[in-house]
Formats: C-alpha cells, structure tokens, sequence
C-alpha cells in the first residue's frame, strides 16, 4: 500500500482573522519627578491582522522601547497591548504568542542550524516526530537544507539572519517583531533580505511589527509607515502618503530629500492653494490647515525640480527670481545630482537617466522650475 505525503513543502499562510494588534495610550517613563522622561509617550495604533508595520525615526524618538513593551522586555507604565481583544501587558515575554529576530542574530553557537530552528518547539514539548516535520519545511521554506548541519560560525551573516527568521516563522507566532534585523549586513545583502522578509510576510500574512532608522527599509518593506518623534506618533501612512503627502516639516525633512521654500498663500480653494514663489505663481495642493495668508512652506523633492540651460543673452549679474547657479554637479550614473544657489537658499536637484554631454556645468546659471502637482504645501510649525 503507498501513503501520499501530505506535509508542506513551505510554511503555509496563518488564520487571517488572527493577529489584530492594538497599542492603547501606551506610555514609559524612565525616572521619576523632575528628571522623569517620557521616552512613549501615549502611542495608540491599530495594526489589522496580516499588516506589516514599520516604527521609523532618529535615535530616542522611542520605536525600540515601544517594541520592547509590545514584545514583554519592557514594563509599561501605563496604557495597553492588545492581541486579538486580549491585554498582554502583564504577561511575560514566554506567554506572548509573538516571536522576535533581532539585530544580532542571537543563535545558539553551540546548536546546528537545525537545532537552533528546532529550539523554540523543543521548550513547547512537541512530539519528536512533528519537531523534524516542522523544521524540515522551515529548513525548505528559507532555502537552508544545505546548511542544516553547519553550525553558526560558518555561515555567512546573511544565512545568520535567515535562519533566525526560520526560528521565529516555525513557531506560527501570532505577530512577528523585528528589531533592526539587517543592520549588520552590507549594503547588498540588506537589498536582497528586505526582499526575502517582504516575500514570506506576504505569503504567510503574520502581523509584523519592524524597528529601522533606514527610511529606504521602511519604503520598500512596509504596508504603513508610522514614524516617530520624542516618544510621539507624527504619522501613521502608507509609504506613498508618507512621502508625497508629509504631515508636518519634521516628517517631511526625516524621509527622503527635501526642498523647502517660503510661499506668499494667495488663495486656497477645494484642497489647493494659489501661491507665490520664484517670483511666479503656482497652484500646489495644501494641508488641510493652510489657508490665505498662512506662514507655510512648499515642500519640493528633488527629483521634481527641473532645470533649463540660461542664455547667456539672459543671464543677470546677481542670481534673482528663477534663476540660480550650479555650485555642485555630482554624476552618479543612473542620476546626476546638483547643488543649485538661488535667493532662496541651496536647492537639491537630482535628474535620473542624464545625458552626459547635457550635465549643466558648475558655476552655469540656470532656470529653476519644478512639477507644481508633485509638490505639497505645509504649515511651517516645526
């Protein structure tokens, strides 16, 4: 009689309907009375099941403390973490149904890859025979077969990191955390772990909650970015929004490249507003706080500047209006990115694809001109 094999080759997907994750007024305070600082300061956020989450901002904006509160490493001092209806704020980290990969690897030296993979089910007693089950698809599932029985030191920092993200995966956690996993991996290898990360959360659809200072991470993994600033949320979006659409100065300065220049707000109307600058008027789309005659800032990224060679029949003798000088011409290949002085201060410019014979030269006057649609318009509070 022959049996049919019925294991997966590959993890399979988890419940949708589990994995509902909510931050509820969370606060942590470190110290007390005059020195006490509020390193979370009330962070609400509602991540759905199967949401992969980015906390993005400087140094001591608070994102690793707040997922070490969601993990259990860190008490709360006040507010909720909820899974799936339930709080788990009094719960410790090994009663969480949450796993972590974290930025140095934290693989067991003396354990194979199996073994480290296998470590989490061996403290859940499982049986035998459904440990070797699940870690051989594990194994399969991050391409490890070949390296089951090498130990840590002699795989490479890349299959480190895949197999502390089988280790976490194989336990079916409910929300997968991640504290700035590829920060020890060069430049190439991140590009390549990003796309491997982003692959099996799609495929399994764990709610991930992912700590980074690296805004090019967060663009290219994240279904919403939430970035963070002195223990406080100053937006929670979806990496379009969050670039196209900032919400404040502070954000819009932290993501990506910025150019910000001072606007006369004529008029605005139906989302937009009719501004002065360059000593033109442009119709920019506006923050729903702007209104006539607001102290505001347009918001130019610098691949929507354009800049136009200046006769020299045209040229001034000061650098005024829409002209400004070249003062730096940088040829990367794909793009060319210049420094350009005008009176409104140094603007940022990058031009993909160039021509080489076309790249302005330095010291060269140029017009400035930029996409006014691609632009946004902020209030300058920040």
């Amino acid at each position: 009689m022959t049996t049919t094999n019925t294991q997966p080759e590959v993890l399979e997907p988890t419940d949708p309907e589990v994995g509902r994750l909510k931050l509820d007024n969370l606060v942590k305070t470190f110290g007390s009375g005059a020195t006490a600082v509020n390193a979370v300061d009330g962070i609400t956020l509602d991540i759905p099941p199967g949401e992969f989450v980015t906390l993005l901002g400087p140094s001591g904006c608070g994102k690793t403390t707040t997922l070490r509160m969601v993990a259990g490493f860190e008490d709360a001092t006040s507010g909720r973490v909820e899974l799936d209806g339930t709080n788990l704020v009094d719960q410790p980290p090994n009663k969480r149904p949450m796993a972590m990969v974290f930025q140095s690897y934290a693989l067991f030296p003396h354990l194979s890859v199996r073994e480290n993979i296998a470590y989490g089910l061996k403290l859940k007693k499982l049986p035998a025979a459904e440990i070797r089950e699940q870690v051989d698809v594990a194994l399969t599932s991050m391409n490890l077969n070949a390296l089951a029985d090498r130990a840590p030191n002699q795989l490479s920092g890349g299959q480190q990191q895949r197999v502390a993200l089988a280790r976490a995966m194989v336990m079916r956690p409910k929300v997968l955390l991640f504290d700035e996993p590829l920060s020890n991996l060069d430049a190439k290898l991140r590009v390549r772990m990003r796309q491997e990360i982003r692959r099996l959360q799609h495929r399994l659809g764990i709610t991930s909650l992912y700590v980074t200072h690296d805004q090019s991470e967060a663009m290219t993994l994240s279904d919403r970015i939430v970035v963070m600033n002195a223990g406080k949320i100053e937006q929670a979006a979806s990496p379009d929004e969050i670039y196209r659409r900032p919400a404040s100065v502070f954000v819009a300065d932290f993501i990506g490249r910025a150019n910000f220049l001072a606007v006369d707000v004529l008029e605005v109307a139906d989302g937009n507003a009719r501004v002065r600058v360059l000593e033109r008027e442009f119709t920019i789309p506006a923050h729903p706080d702007i209104g006539a005659g607001s102290d505001a800032l347009v918001l130019v990224r610098p691949e929507s500047v354009r800049l136009e060679k200046v006769d020299s029949s045209e040229q001034a003798h000061d650098v005024v209006g829409d002209h400004g000088q070249i003062l730096a011409a940088v040829f990367y290949g794909e793009n060319v990115e210049y420094e350009v002085e005008t009176e409104h201060g140094t603007i940022v410019v990058i031009e993909a694809d160039p021509d080489p014979e076309t790249i302005h030269a330095e010291g060269s006057e140029v017009r400035i001109d930029f996409n006014s649609e691609r632009s946004w318009l902020l209030p300058n509070r920040d």
